[in-house]
């Protein structure tokens, strides 16, 4: 397939790199234009606005920070929503609002374009492995045709709904899922640590004997021996904390938990650990809280 890739962060660029080796054909962009060497190294072609990607592509994906960034990028001047043509495919795999979703849903479903959400659960080193979990939502006729892009991206996809924003719903309550077990297991380590037990050993231990999680190995992991670069930030999980809210209160559903998540982000950010890793910096926060 003929696509357009925006957006080429941690993620973005290992996402066109699996397209790209699966035979597909991709003009990119990206607002600093550097990020997208490696790809054009690869094969790819540089575009230089958003809706220059968009000429001849079957398919536009973004993988954009945020909100904002699809408000630049997609609404802005020389931005996609002008440039796709009745019947083009626009597919979301960012991680945004479901107010931002339904708003693209209605604002394509009016030019007569197809939007499908496709959010993706993974890390960069998952994403470059081809490993990510990508959840969709969209009109189903638009769905199987972007399913070609899911093989080189993914283990699996689960489709939730024929409604664009439930994907992006999903993503978000995954992502709390996520804080809360790296919160409860950075606790759970400061514990073992003051009865002298090894994190190593507690970690090992519950995870055998209770849980048999991956991601519970995996994260452990990445809060022990941390990485040299974040595969995401403290910043980016209150953002995604912060959005799970508002969808929550637009329905008027309470969320306690998600409210003291708000708190213990709120006081990384006053400590200095915003822009640790998401795992790294709750753990070295709940020892800081600990050793008070």
């Amino acid at each position: 397939m003929k696509i357009g890739f925006l957006g080429l962060g941690q993620m973005g660029v290992p996402m066109a790199m699996r397209l790209l080796a699966a035979g597909h054909e991709l003009s990119v962009w990206n607002r600093t234009e550097t990020r997208a060497d490696p790809l054009l190294r690869e094969g790819a072609v540089l575009a230089g606005t958003p809706a220059e990607a968009e000429l001849g592509a079957e398919a536009v994906i973004t993988m954009l920070f945020d909100d904002a960034a699809y408000e630049r990028v997609v609404f802005g001047d020389n931005g996609l929503m002008d440039a796709l043509s009745p019947g083009a495919i626009h597919m979301s795999c960012s991680t945004i609002s479901v107010a931002l979703s339904e708003r693209l849903a209605m604002e394509h479903a009016r030019r007569g374009h197809h939007f499908v959400a496709a959010p993706v659960f993974g890390r960069p080193n998952v994403a470059e492995a081809g490993r990510l979990w990508i959840v969709a939502a969209g009109p189903d006729d638009a769905i199987e045709r972007v399913r070609p892009l899911f093989g080189p991206l993914s283990r699996g996809v689960t489709v939730v709904g024929r409604e664009p924003q439930q994907a992006h719903a999903v993503k978000l309550g995954g992502n709390f899922l996520i804080s809360a077990m790296i919160l409860s297991l950075s606790e759970s380590f400061v514990y073992a640590e003051g009865q002298g037990i090894a994190p190593e050993v507690f970690l090992e231990t519950v995870n055998s004997a209770l849980f048999q999680s991956p991601f519970y190995a995996a994260y452990g992991k990445v809060m022990l021996h941390p990485p040299e670069n974040p595969g995401a930030t403290m910043e980016l999980g209150a953002k995604d904390l912060s959005l799970l809210r508002q969808a929550g209160a637009a329905r008027g559903t309470r969320l306690s938990l998600a409210d003291n998540l708000a708190g213990i982000f709120a006081e990384a950010r006053q400590t200095g650990l915003g822009s640790e890793d998401w795992a790294v910096g709750q753990y070295r926060l709940a020892q800081h809280r600990g050793s008070r």
